[in-house]
């Protein structure tokens, strides 16, 4: 899908632009929006509402053909649902709609006239962004394990957004950082959909040499024996049970200047979870394949990184492996030697994230970092807070640290890739007390994902530090079940935001 912004002509208006399909949007109540307006010139829009054979609701469409006086061949009339204002969760409901209507079309170009200055919270920029996130995610197919693929759908390929004249600069910028961070998702989703059996720590570090390749990035993959050899006995008791080789990655994209302090971005790459020891039960556990899509959201970020050119020095960091069952695996009541010399009681294998993490957190001191986040689908416990709706955020409570949450948060509200805050507090720290080690693994159900945040935090007192649990967010389970390739909206403009000091 290709996109592209015209500026609409003062003189000629929307009536003079050629075009497949130009679709513009409508609200409920049979009123119209000024593009719709426009095209009204005969009555036929508004003959179409008090018809009924459209109701405004957010994300119904009509397709009307032949409108005089007209140039578009054909006209998609767009619900925006209630007029008092456009919501965000509206607009974009009306441009997957809006993308759905075109790939069903004989067109193969197309024109949006939506009202991009008047969606709530959102200046122009960003609505465009969301308007091509959108449409690139409601045309995402995923085939790649199919015999026969999926047949390659018609219709619209080309898309141009319509605005005005004065708005077109910044939204032309926009449709470019939105399509590098598209086929970011993109890449995150395919990742995250291929089964375990593919989508090895093997593969992974394949996928991130590749990129590396094409953008020109660092990169290094550490062995088992290099990893044995920086001590990282935490990491190394979670792929103890599997036959699976574990990976290190480290890929380095430095597009700042030599002595800027790096962005670390740090990813859970745990390709299959069975949950070792401490096994799961079997409904479901077909989806721990997606326990790899903190991993997979960095790699993603990274493929929009390509793209995008920012002014700044970003690390990403994948400890990637599978956590198995066998006679070498890890048992409840191990004791284990941490990258940082503090040790700890495995109480449950299946809280084996955070024990891939920790040793990852202390390998990027070296780094001496601005900051670092890491993403991890590391709690279920945070999907029972949260739902699937806002991924968690924790960070310390003091200044440094709140200036980093509030950055995260504000990216997350901007691309509608949401979080929430969430506390870390040492009365929390209190549930991780062990009697055989510096601290156990687990600190019980009560707060398991403040715990767990809790944990990794031991491991981040030298620099600044959030963390990301993604449980919720990273992939939808049922008749939708697939990758949703979060948070890479959410960090990608939190890059954007920090190359353009904001």
């Amino acid at each position: 899908m290709d996109f592209s912004i015209k500026p609409i002509e003062a003189k000629t208006g929307l009536a003079a632009v050629k075009t497949g399909c130009l679709a513009v949007g409508v609200f409920e109540d049979k009123k119209l929006t000024a593009a719709a307006k426009e095209l009204d010139r005969k009555g036929a829009v508004t003959a179409a509402l008090k018809s009924g054979d459209i109701t405004g609701k957010a994300g119904s469409t009509l397709l009307l053909r032949g409108l005089d006086g007209v140039a578009a061949e054909r006209v998609l009339l767009v619900g925006l649902g209630n007029d008092a204002s456009v919501s965000e969760k509206n607009f974009l409901s009306a441009a997957q709609a809006a993308a759905r209507a075109f790939s069903n079309l004989g067109a193969s170009d197309g024109a949006i006239a939506f009202p991009f200055e008047e969606i709530k919270n959102r200046d122009v920029s960003s609505a465009v962004r969301g308007a091509v996130l959108a449409i690139r995610d409601a045309n995402y197919r995923f085939d790649q394990t199919k015999s026969k693929k999926d047949p390659e759908k018609g219709g619209v390929k080309k898309v141009a957004f319509l605005t005005s004249a004065g708005a077109a600069a910044a939204a032309k910028t926009a449709v470019a950082q939105a399509s590098a961070v598209a086929n970011g998702i993109a890449l995150t989703k395919d990742l995250g959909n291929l089964p375990s059996n593919i989508c090895t720590p093997t593969y992974l570090a394949g996928v991130a040499k590749k990129l590396a390749k094409d953008f020109k990035f660092g990169v290094e993959v550490l062995d088992r024996k290099q990893i044995e050899a920086l001590k990282m006995g935490s990491f190394l008791s979670v792929t103890k049970g599997s036959d699976e080789p574990p990976k290190f990655i480290v890929i380095k994209y430095n597009g700042g200047k030599p002595k800027d302090a790096p962005i670390v971005l740090v990813g859970k790459g745990i390709t299959f979870d069975t949950g070792g020891i401490s096994i799961k039960p079997s409904a479901s556990m077909d989806e721990m394949k997606y326990d790899m899509c903190g991993a997979a959201s960095v790699l993603g970020t990274f493929r929009a990184l390509g793209e995008l050119g920012l002014k700044l020095n970003v690390v990403g960091v994948i400890p990637t492996c599978e956590n198995m069952p066998s006679g070498r695996a890890s048992k409840p009541g191990d004791v284990v030697t941490s990258m940082s010399g503090q040790t700890i009681e495995i109480l449950n294998t299946d809280a084996e994230g955070r024990l891939i993490l920790c040793d990852a957190l202390t390998y990027v001191e070296r780094f001496k970092p601005a900051v670092v986040v890491d993403i991890a689908t590391l709690t279920g416990a945070c999907v029972t807070a949260l739902g699937h709706h806002n991924t968690g955020l924790f960070t310390r409570h003091d200044e440094a640290h709140d200036a980093l949450a509030e950055e995260l948060l504000a990216a997350g509200k901007a691309t509608g890739d949401t979080a929430w805050r969430m506390p870390i507090e040492d009365a929390y720290q209190e549930q991780l007390k062990s009697n055989f080690a510096d601290m156990a693994n687990i600190g019980g159900p009560p707060g398991g994902s403040i715990t767990a945040a809790c944990f990794l935090e031991r491991y981040t007192k030298k620099y600044t530090w959030a963390h990301l649990d993604i449980a919720g967010t990273a992939w939808k389970s049922g008749a939708a079940k697939g990758a949703t390739g979060r948070p890479v909206p959410l960090l990608t403009t939190f890059l954007i935001n920090r190359a353009n000091g904001k």
